[in-house]
């Protein structure tokens, strides 16, 4: 058992939290954990703060000394997992997988040491795509995860096995809650006050939430998705009438001219298109004028009413209640959080 774990000298002892260096890291996301969890001495003492830090965070590797990680930044590895019988929480950061997606069996010992930490009880946590490691392990098969929307269909491919929900932020799987995820990029914040307010206390993760301005994404990753219909499918007709709606997607009845250009009876049409594209062709539509909209709140002025006539809906409470129905937001709350501020545009020259 690693010495740092459990009882010493008659009092408790802050749990040992091992953060996985390994060269496909990000940086941002491997420090930004590091140092939050590491914090409690910094912090201002008060309510619900625990007088003895809870968690005792080291950077591990498979050897120990500087490793330089993805975006060519060196980082020091402080011990390695040879070193370490046993830990309580076990953190893959975020990783960054090159255009060949991610090369399962280049860490065969990181994979092992990881599966062993598990079956002694540690919880296994991954931020954002740092479940393509813990993937290999094979102790998240059948057990729901999330990852970065944007790897979500490399990762589908690679384990089929792990059902995924990329439109979440958190998600807790296994026996005992032990199999933890988070889902695109900043939302290590969501798994480090997870962490805190499960072992530390929910006053003591507002604590720390406040000191550093971090973020519980309450609102799920949908708002933050963009949508891309399915164009691998190999459907020519499909294709073509997919073609055409990109730019004709708010015209009246864009179902008939679709079926028209395919050349197919609608009822066949439907089918094919369903089983080309995974959604219905009225899904489909509605998905694209609602990523229209999100884009005319993000970067215009113009009324949410207007802004409907101009995606193709003549009636705006429809298109309100969709539009949230799709992104978990109402249009005036999305415009709020992701319009660029007043104080952002002033001096920007035209780009």
């Amino acid at each position: 058992m690693d010495k740092s774990v459990g009882e010493k000298n008659g009092g408790p002892q802050p749990l040992h939290v091992s953060l996985l260096a390994l060269p496909e890291a990000a940086v941002s996301t491997l420090s930004g954990i590091f140092d939050v969890m590491n914090a409690f001495s910094i912090v201002p003492a008060g309510v619900g703060i625990p007088k003895t830090p809870p968690f005792h965070v080291e950077i591990v590797g498979e050897r120990a000394g500087p490793l330089t990680l993805a975006s060519h930044v060196p980082m020091m590895v402080q011990r390695p997992i040879s070193d370490i019988e046993r830990t309580d929480i076990l953190i893959v950061p975020s990783v960054v997988l090159s255009a060949d997606g991610w090369a399962k069996g280049r860490y065969p010992e990181l994979v092992d040491w990881c599966r062993r930490m598990h079956a002694k009880g540690a919880l296994i946590c991954s931020a954002c795509s740092g479940i393509f490691l813990l993937a290999e392990t094979g102790i998240f098969d059948g057990a729901d995860a999330t990852v970065h929307f944007g790897y979500a269909d490399t990762f589908r491919r690679a384990y089929p096995q792990v059902p995924i929900h990329p439109e979440q932020v958190l998600v807790v799987a296994g026996q005992r809650d032990e199999l933890i995820t988070s889902g695109a990029s900043m939302t290590w914040h969501d798994l480090v006050l997870y962490l805190i307010a499960r072992h530390a206390g929910a006053t003591a993760a507002q604590t720390v939430a406040r000191y550093f301005a971090l973020q519980w994404h309450q609102d799920g990753l949908s708002p933050y998705m963009v949508f891309e219909g399915r164009r691998d499918h190999g459907d020519q007709a499909i294709q073509t009438a997919q073609d055409w709606l990109a730019g004709h997607f708010s015209v009246a009845n864009p179902l008939e001219e679709m079926v028209r250009k395919a050349g197919l009876t609608e009822r066949t049409f439907k089918r094919r298109f369903s089983q080309a594209t995974g959604m219905s062709p009225i899904a489909y539509v509605q998905r694209l004028r609602i990523e229209e909209a999100k884009r005319r709140l993000e970067r215009t002025e113009a009324s949410v009413d207007e802004i409907s006539w101009q995606v193709g809906y003549e009636e705006p409470a429809f298109f309100r209640r969709l539009f949230k129905r799709v992104t978990g937001l109402s249009p005036g709350v999305y415009r709020r959080r992701f319009q660029v501020p007043d104080f952002a545009k002033r001096g920007a020259g035209p780009r």
